[in-house]
This record gives structure tokens, sequence and C-alpha cells, in this order.
């Protein structure tokens, strides 16, 4: 009985440490001196992807995003030059179960046997950065890193829910 509690535990600890690792990451930087208040108005520079049907799904969700903060677009003379740029990468996991815990080192034993898994995943991620039209400058920088699906549904709902979290707190507030 005390044996499968600490088979049990384990088994928590490693899939809730395994769940942990596929959440979204979003990560934001910006210039601290510039007022983004200036800003109202942008232009798509560049959209780089590894799979052309995602680029307007990119522009999409940012524009619709950035409308909703007041800004808006035009074909080009924006304010602000936006590149956006998506990659994936090859992750792997590797997860190692023990059993048959045996009495312990005192008695003779040991941890028995373990069995060691490979885990093979791909993670998306988005970087979209903000320029200064004029002066060229990057003014801000959002990333978004987050598990991708075999689902296409899924993979444009996570693109949405990271581009959302990306310009959660845009444009920065002004230091008082």
């Amino acid at each position: 009985m005390n044996a499968q509690r600490k088979i049990l535990a384990t088994l928590g600890i490693v899939l809730l440490a395994t769940t942990a690792s596929f959440a979204q990451q979003v990560k934001t930087d910006y210039d601290r001196s510039t007022d983004f208040n200036q800003y109202k108005t942008y232009s798509w520079q560049k959209v780089q992807t590894e799979d052309s049907l995602w680029a307007d799904r990119i522009q999409e969700a940012v524009n619709s995003t950035l409308a909703a903060k007041g800004w808006t677009q035009v074909p080009s003379g924006g304010n602000v030059a936006i590149v956006a740029i998506e990659m994936t990468r090859n992750q792997q996991t590797l997860d190692t179960f023990y059993n048959g815990f045996g009495g312990g080192w005192r008695w003779g034993g040991g941890f028995g046997d373990s069995t060691t898994t490979v885990d093979n995943y791909k993670v998306g991620t988005l970087v979209v950065d903000l320029f200064d039209a004029n002066t060229k400058k990057l003014i801000w920088r959002g990333s978004s890193s987050d598990t991708l699906s075999d689902k296409s549904d899924k993979n444009i709902k996570n693109l949405d829910k990271g581009v959302q979290k990306m310009f959660n707190h845009f444009p920065p507030a002004e230091k008082k």
C-alpha cells in the first residue's frame, strides 16, 4: 500500500511537470524611452513563416488585436512598421518511471526496474517586432511559444490566444 502511494505521487508530480512544460509562454519587452501615445497607425513590413498559410492568420490576429487598441492599419507609411517571424523547432522530453521500489539500500534492495520513454513534439514560436517607421528603431517586441497540435483549428486558436496575451498590456503605460 505504501509503495502504491509513492508510485502514484511520483506519477502525479511527473504529469504536473509535463503539463507545465507544455504551457504557452509569452514574453514582451519595449524601449522604455518611447512615448507610445505618438503612434496610431501601422503598416506591415514583413511576415516570415515556414508555412505560407500562416502569414494571413498571423496578420489577422495582430490586426484585430491592434484595432481593439485603437490603432489603424494603413497599406504604407504608418507610424510603426511591423515584422512578424514564425518558426518551429522539434523538442524532446525524457520521462523515467520506476517500479518495484525494493526494500531500500539497507535491505539489499534497490529502486527496481526503470523505463524511460521519449516524447517528441513540435514547438511553434511567433515573434512580433514593432519599429518606429521614421527612425527604424525597435520599440516593442513580443513573443509567444506553444506546443503545436496535429489539428490546425487548435493551432489557430492558440495563435489567437498567444497574440492576445502578447498585446495584453499594450501600449505600455507611460512612466509617472
